[in-house]
């Protein structure tokens, strides 16, 4: 039997950050509409960055009205449906990407915004979202070839990890950087051919030294001196993809004064590209059944965080872990 009520998060007055921000609230279970389905939530995917920056009221594509509904990214299960829904079953699994659906025990959303996956786990959740932003970046925006030298920041991370198999799968020499032995030890088996832990190694010397030509393809998610030493050794022609910028998500953003970047590309006819999911969605669904099919044929390995992180209360931990640079792979919520 359907429980009458669940928890879920939400935002009733912005903060500087997630866990001030974010308050547990119970509600009614809505029983579906004709064109609706009701899923019990599995796994939830954590958004550190975007998670931040909404609780700021920083999400220029957003700009959500208060209160609202946190999380995005979640697979379950099917347990109600309407009357006109025939692309579903009870028991079918699931994943959404609603904005709102994510941070919650159960929700009830149109049939048409859920997506049908094999089965409902960490790994599908892992690659369907985040797997496509990342394939989609690097090929439409980064207009990845192969041969090239790829270097991708946060390497380790929920996005890093896919783009740095997706970068070898192509037929391209991939650096991977990180800050620990551990991460530096995940990437090593995901197939880098440089990793540079960069608490241990300077990032800008080690590029300087080993690849002089410069780097072809920057999958950018740091910011901040990351950013500034990657586009110091881009190659000439080389693209940077703006991904994310981690390091001031939660924090006062960096006032910088010098030269204009364009003094810095001008000569290599290089470039600086920003990446947004929503704004590529068209390119999505052929995305999923890609990744799908490189998962099923064992050509990508999808790494999961270790520490667990179950039940709405333990989500705060989970972004701040994130925001933490403490994870390896990707940060999943259990429900």
């Amino acid at each position: 039997m359907n429980p009458k009520t669940y928890r879920k998060l939400m935002v009733k007055q912005y903060s500087h950050d997630f866990r001030t921000a974010a308050e547990i609230v119970e509600v009614n279970l809505e029983q579906p509409q004709a064109d609706e389905i009701v899923i019990r939530n599995q796994f939830a995917a954590v958004n550190g960055g975007f998670d931040t920056l909404i609780c700021q009221g920083k999400v220029p594509y957003v700009n959500p009205t208060l209160p609202f509904d946190l999380g995005v990214e979640v697979v379950g299960e099917v347990i109600a449906k309407g009357e006109k829904v025939g692309a579903f079953e009870v028991g079918d699994a699931v994943l959404t990407t609603a904005r709102g659906g994510g941070y919650r025990e159960y929700q009830t959303i149109k049939a048409e915004e859920a997506f049908k996956v094999p089965f409902a786990s960490p790994e599908i959740l892992t690659l369907m979202p985040t797997g496509v932003s990342a394939l989609v970046a690097l090929e439409q925006v980064g207009e990845m070839k192969s041969g090239e030298v790829v270097l991708v920041t946060a390497a380790a991370g929920g996005t890093g990890h896919i783009a740095v198999q997706l970068a070898k799968l192509a037929g391209n020499h991939v650096i991977g950087v990180c800050g620990s032995p551990e991460k530096s030890q995940l990437l090593q088996q995901l197939g880098c051919d440089r990793v540079i832990n960069y608490r241990q190694e300077n990032v800008d010397e080690v590029l300087k030294k080993e690849y002089p030509k410069g780097v072809n393809l920057v999958f950018e998610c740091v910011g901040k001196g990351m950013f500034d030493t990657c586009v110091n050794n881009l190659a000439i022609r080389g693209r940077l993809v703006v991904v994310g910028f981690i390091s001031e998500y939660a924090k006062d953003i960096e006032v910088v004064s010098g030269p204009r970047i364009y003094h810095q590309l001008f000569w290599k006819a290089a470039s600086v590209r920003g990446f947004l999911m929503p704004q590529y969605r068209e390119y999505m669904p052929e995305a999923r059944e890609r990744l799908l099919q490189l998962l099923e044929t064992h050509q990508i390995q999808v790494a999961i965080e270790p520490r667990e992180f179950r039940g709405i209360e333990s989500i705060a931990d989970a972004v701040e872990w994130l925001i933490g640079g403490k994870n390896q792979g990707k940060v999943v919520v259990r429900f």
